[in-house]
């Protein structure tokens, strides 16, 4: 019989753990999210001897405080009783600062272990630690690793054979000493206010640490717990005691201090900054060279990305044929251009833009796994505290003039669900690569060398979007905590872990497809419907009546029909809306013109003629506006819908996009009207 074992990991972001999460699991991972919750819920299985152990990776914070949903998942999670044993990851390069989570997880009774990671970086800083004197002083295992290494897993999956695992409780009397002395009386009022022996898995002095930091979920339990009269006592108490949080947070790290005393020991003085760290954390000369290493850093992953994309992009060739050899065997014309233009223009469609995640997340990966996207994160604070957000949240925005997908999935380094759905919301401001070259073919067509005017409108209102977007969206979506500074630790630099990262970044490529295949081929279906005609005549589909139907009212907007449904398959990919002019004007199938997405694969020549036989100025630029400002694509919207566990919140955006892009065409046709 096989036994089975739960392992939960609960570590400070870049404490290594989605790497060690990831080595132990491999490939035995599923995503999902936690019951009722928009948090992501990463779990895998792993076997080592005859034991199945299924893993789960908390999400990463900094303490076990309230004051995010992550947080509160994290520490009803530990406490649950679904987790037989908790593995806390700590950075052994700098134990004083990682060790915060260990201070604050001492006083629940679910067993854990210590691993002290990166043991390799601390060697090379000259550092020695004494883990077997650590675990003395700490009650608990502490296993020096290093989770880049699976060399080194023996130790662990060691560990985890042993048979003493139910006293692995981690002692805070120590701790519990300092609170008593830092809190005073107050501290032994509350203790005689509810059970000596605490509540469920808190014990009494965890419970008054938290009192005394105003946590309001220990707030609740605590009233549910003891008798309104002594709740109220319990409220009183509190009131008497001034920055409770100050004094904890005091008390947790004089403990640190205490257990690291002595057994850490340093043969070489820290390094001062090196000349690369003096210019990548200057206030000027920062910006600039992190700008510089996110423009190189997207075109490596367009080179990464261009052998799947090409890949994409050549299999509709395999279209045709295909199509011949439905009918040849006797198929039915709707049914085979249903499966080859279709079903099929979805597949490689969704192959290709995939390839785009593989490339931003292998070569983003390892500026995180390296250490310097925290260096971006500094340097940035202070402009992205302007839209409520800090630092961290500069990555969705650089990466967007890339692909927005990608900056849609770079929001997990983001601390709350709020600052990941708010810095989405902001960044679908930022033009993709594709969108200047269709803007860059109309506006040159039409303005000739005004164009470059065009260009600085649409980055002046640009400004002004941006603006409008995090007041509307910031007021509902941050909270007062959400809209402090940056507090971090800059972490040392690493060595890259290739083979880890390789594997991570198929991964993520293979769920990008997965939920976006989906949304894709229903997205298309739909087109297909609207535009199927029996002769490929695209003037007999319901697309084309429709169009014609409604310009009336898109006119107000100084969109003709034609350029609407541009329009309207922007939304699809932005490289469609091209193509979809060209089968337009062309009387061709749209469809079809849309499986061909690249942008070079359209007549520029036919569609500029074309477009100048057609349109007004005003008109052109009522298209162009329309087109920038409106939302991203398809697949953007299923990577949002995704990172943040909310189709509603994701469908809000969209549709405020949608209106402000017309609302701007709106705009800007009739006030160039009087000009032109």
């Amino acid at each position: 019989m096989t036994d089975t074992m739960t392992i939960a990991l609960l570590g400070q972001p870049n404490s290594g753990k989605s790497t060690f999460f990831n080595a132990l699991t491999g490939s035995h991972q599923h995503v999902g999210n936690w019951p009722g919750k928009t948090v992501e819920r990463n779990a895998g299985t792993f076997k080592a001897g005859n034991k199945i152990y299924t893993v789960i990776d908390l999400p990463g914070t900094y303490s076990l405080a309230a004051n995010s949903e992550e947080e509160i998942v994290t520490r009803d999670a530990i406490v649950s009783g679904d987790a037989d044993l908790v593995c806390i990851l700590a950075d052994a390069s700098q134990l004083e600062r990682s060790l915060f989570m260990l201070a604050d997880y001492a006083g629940i009774r679910v067993p854990v272990v210590l691993l002290l990671n990166m043991m390799d970086v601390a060697q090379a800083q000259g550092k020695t630690i004494d883990a077997e004197a650590i675990e003395k002083n700490l009650g608990i295992p502490v296993l020096p690793f290093v989770a880049s290494d699976k060399n080194g897993y023996d130790v662990f999956y060691t560990l985890l054979e042993r048979k003493d695992m139910q006293n692995w409780i981690l002692d805070d009397t120590k701790l519990a000493a300092m609170y008593r002395k830092e809190l005073g009386e107050q501290y032994e009022r509350l203790g005689r206010l509810f059970p000596a022996d605490g509540i469920d898995e808190y014990t009494s002095s965890w419970l008054i640490a938290k009192l005394a930091e105003l946590d309001p979920a220990i707030e609740k339990l605590v009233e549910t717990t003891v008798s309104p009269e002594n709740y109220s006592i319990i409220r009183k108490e509190l009131e008497a005691i001034e920055n409770g949080s100050s004094h904890t947070g005091n008390c947790k790290f004089r403990w640190i201090d205490s257990i690291l005393e002595g057994n850490v020991s340093q043969s070489n003085k820290k390094a001062a900054l090196g000349k690369f760290d003096r210019l990548a954390l200057s206030k000027r000369g920062g910006k600039w060279l992190a700008a510089g290493i996110i423009l190189a850093g997207l075109i490596i992953s367009m080179v990464l990305a261009s052998p799947i994309m090409y890949l994409g992009g050549e299999l509709p060739i395999l279209a045709d044929p295909i199509s011949r050899w439905f009918l040849d065997m006797g198929a039915k014309p709707i049914l085979v251009s249903l499966l080859c233009d279709c079903v099929w223009t979805s597949f490689c469609f969704t192959i290709m833009m995939c390839g785009f995640v593989f490339g931003t997340t292998f070569v983003f990966g390892f500026l995180e796994e390296i250490g310097y996207m925290a260096r971006i994160s500094y340097v940035f604070d202070g402009t992205m505290r302007k839209l409520g957000l800090h630092g961290k949240a500069v990555m969705p925005f650089l990466v967007s003039f890339g692909c927005n997908i990608a900056g849609a999935t770079g929001v997990r380094v983001l601390d709350t669900w709020g600052q990941r759905m708010a810095a989405i919301a902001m960044s679908w401001v930022v033009p993709c690569g594709s969108t200047w070259a269709v803007v860059g073919l109309i506006s040159s067509v039409f303005f000739g060398p005004g164009a470059a005017l065009v260009v600085f409108l649409l980055f002046a209102v640009s400004v002004l979007h941006l603006r409008l977007t995090a007041g509307i969206f910031g007021k509902k979506l941050l909270t007062e905590g959400d809209r402090t500074g940056l507090i971090m630790e800059l972490p040392p630099y690493h060595k890259p872990r290739w083979g880890s990262l390789f594997k991570w970044s198929l991964n993520k490529m293979w769920q990008a497809f997965q939920r976006a295949i989906r949304v894709v081929l229903v997205t298309y279906l739909i087109l297909w419907v609207f535009s199927y005609t029996v002769d490929g005549n695209f003037s007999g589909s319901l697309l084309y009546r429709i169009g014609n139907y409604i310009e009336p009212v898109t006119m107000l907007f100084g969109l003709r029909w034609q350029t609407f449904i541009a329009w309207i398959t922007s939304m699809f990919g932005k490289e469609g809306s091209l193509g979809a002019m060209a089968a337009i004007f062309t009387n061709s199938s749209v469809l079809h013109a849309i499986t061909h997405m690249s942008v070079e694969a359209a007549d520029n020549s036919v569609i500029a003629i074309a477009l100048q036989a057609a349109l007004t100025k005003p008109e052109a630029l009522a298209y162009i506006f329309a087109f920038y400002f409106n939302m991203p694509c398809v697949m953007t919207m299923s990577a949002t819908a995704h990172e943040t566990r909310s189709l509603k919140w994701t469908l809000r955006v969209a549709g405020y996009y949608i209106l402000m892009s017309l609302v701007l065409a709106f705009i800007v046709y009739h006030i160039s009207s009087l000009f032109f």
